[in-house]
């Protein structure tokens, strides 16, 4: 069983199985929780096989889309990794860039209206000086 993402040396690789309609996500080995969790969150399935050895995880966009769905969801998530600072591959027959740039849109609209909306805390007063008394 092949690992993509140990093979290119990226945190995640995403890509149309061979000789199937399967679109995986592939982790590094030891790949750590939160990127597991993220892949998750965005709606990926997280699969695993557990062997005597290693245990062997991935994620696959769900196979009751259709095959444009599939791909919009795979190309939606890449934003989201890349923000959180992991490093990306997507192969283009997966890609959608028109489903990757609304993710971006949508992530930078949330972000300005989430800074709209919880302006910085002001900062505290100082406080006065000592008293002296004489």
């Amino acid at each position: 069983m092949g690992n993509r993402a140990d093979e290119c040396g990226t945190d995640v690789e995403i890509y149309r199985k061979a000789l199937t309609d399967t679109i995986h996500a592939d982790t590094r080995t030891g790949a750590p929780e939160q990127l597991l969790d993220l892949l998750d969150h965005l709606g990926l399935e997280r699969q695993e096989v557990r062997t005597a050895g290693p245990v062997y995880i991935w994620h696959e966009v769900p196979g009751h889309l259709d095959s444009e769905d599939q791909r919009h969801l795979a190309s939606r998530a890449i934003p989201a990794l890349l923000l959180a600072g992991y490093n990306v591959n997507c192969t283009s027959d997966v890609f959608d860039e028109a489903a990757c740039q609304q993710a971006v849109h949508e992530i930078h609209s949330g972000q300005t209206r989430t800074a709209a909306q919880h302006p910085a805390p002001a900062a505290a007063p100082s406080p006065p000086p000592p008293r002296r008394t004489p």
